[in-house]
C-alpha cells in the first residue's frame, strides 16, 4: 500500500519534525548540564551491600575514583585488610586501641583532626612511633563539599599539616578522608592537585554515638559477615565498643585467614 501526501502535508510533517528536533536537543542539553550540576554538586559516600562476603558497590566506581587520585577498595584478589580510624577527638580509647594493633602486629592508619592533636599530641606521637600512618581529616572537621573555592579547601588541609609537624617534627603523609564522607568531585580534584590522596571506605558501621553504643553482638554482625578481600575498613577510635572487640575481631579476621595491609599499598 502506497501513501501519497500533498505538498501542504508534506510542509506540515517536515515542521513537526523541525519541532520535535528542537525538542531532543533541548533534553539532550538538559540532561546534560543537570549531570554536570550533579557532579560538581556535594555527595555523601555510600556503599551497597549486594553479597555477604563480597566487595560492595560505592556510589562512585573505582575506576572513576582513581582518576581522581582516590578510592575506597584494595586488590578484591587478596584476603587482605586496611585498617582506619577517623580520630575526631580523643574519647579515652585510642590507648587500648594501640595496644591491640601493637599486640596483633597490624599497623593501622588513623585520620585525624586539628583538635585532636591539640589534646592529644602524646598519642600522635606514639601512633607515629608505632608506625601507623597518620592522615588528613581536615583541621575543623567541616563539610567539605560546601567549600567551593580552592583557597579555603587547601587551608583546611594545610593548617592540619602544620600542626601536625610542629607536633611531631615530620611532614605529615599526604593522605586525606573527607569528614563525615561528603565529597564533591571538584573537591577529590582539589585534593589531587595538592598532591593527596584521598581514601574512602568499603566497610563501616554506626560506632559513632555515644550514648547509643552498638553492643558487642551488633558490632559482630555488622563486621563479620561483612568483611571482604581488599576491604577499607573504617572505625571510630571514640568508641568503647571498637574498643572492647578489637582483639576478638582482629583475631576472628586473622582465623578467617586475612592478613592486614597498610594505605600505602593503595594508589601505587
Amino acid at each position: 500500500m502506497y501513501i501519497i501526501l500533498k505538498r501542504k502535508q508534506i510542509v506540515t510533517l517536515a515542521a513537526c519534525l523541525a519541532v520535535l528536533g528542537l525538542l531532543l536537543f533541548a533534553g539532550n542539553h538538559f540532561m546534560s548540564a543537570y549531570s554536570a550540576a550533579s557532579a560538581a554538586a556535594g555527595s555523601n559516600w555510600g556503599l551497597s551491600f549486594q553479597t555477604e562476603g563480597q566487595p560492595p558497590v560505592g556510589n562512585a566506581s573505582a575506576a572513576a575514583l582513581k582518576e581522581l587520585n582516590a578510592c575506597y577498595l584494595g586488590d578484591t584478589s587478596q584476603k587482605k585488610i586496611y585498617l582506619t580510624f577517623d580520630a575526631g577527638y580523643e574519647n579515652g580509647y585510642t590507648a587500648s586501641i594501640l595496644d591491640t594493633l601493637q599486640k596483633h602486629g597490624i599497623k593501622a592508619a588513623f585520620f585525624v583532626v586539628g583538635n585532636y592533636i591539640e589534646t592529644s599530641p602524646e598519642l600522635v606521637k606514639r601512633m607515629v612511633a608505632e608506625g601507623h600512618i597518620v592522615g588528613n581529616h581536615t583541621y575543623h572537621h567541616p563539610d567539605m563539599s560546601k567549600i567551593a573555592d580552592k583557597e579555603s579547601f587547601a587551608k583546611e588541609l594545610s593548617d592540619l599539616e602544620a600542626l601536625y609537624k610542629e607536633t611531631t617534627g615530620q611532614d605529615m603523609p599526604k593522605y586525606y578522608r573527607p569528614p563525615q564522607g561528603k565529597y564533591s568531585e571538584e573537591n577529590l580534584r582539589q585534593a589531587k592537585e595538592l598532591g593527596y590522596k584521598t581514601f574512602f571506605w568499603s566497610l563501616a558501621y554506626v560506632d559513632w554515638y555515644q550514648d547509643d553504643q552498638p553492643t558487642k553482638e551488633e558490632a559482630f554482625a555488622k563486621l563479620l559477615p561483612r568483611i571482604h578481600p581488599g576491604a577499607v575498613v573504617l572505625l571510630h577510635s571514640t568508641s568503647k565498643t571498637n574498643a572492647e572487640i578489637l582483639d576478638e575481631l582482629l583475631t576472628k579476621w586473622e582465623a578467617d585467614g586475612y592478613t592486614f595491609g597498610t594505605l600505602d599499598e593503595l594508589l601505587v
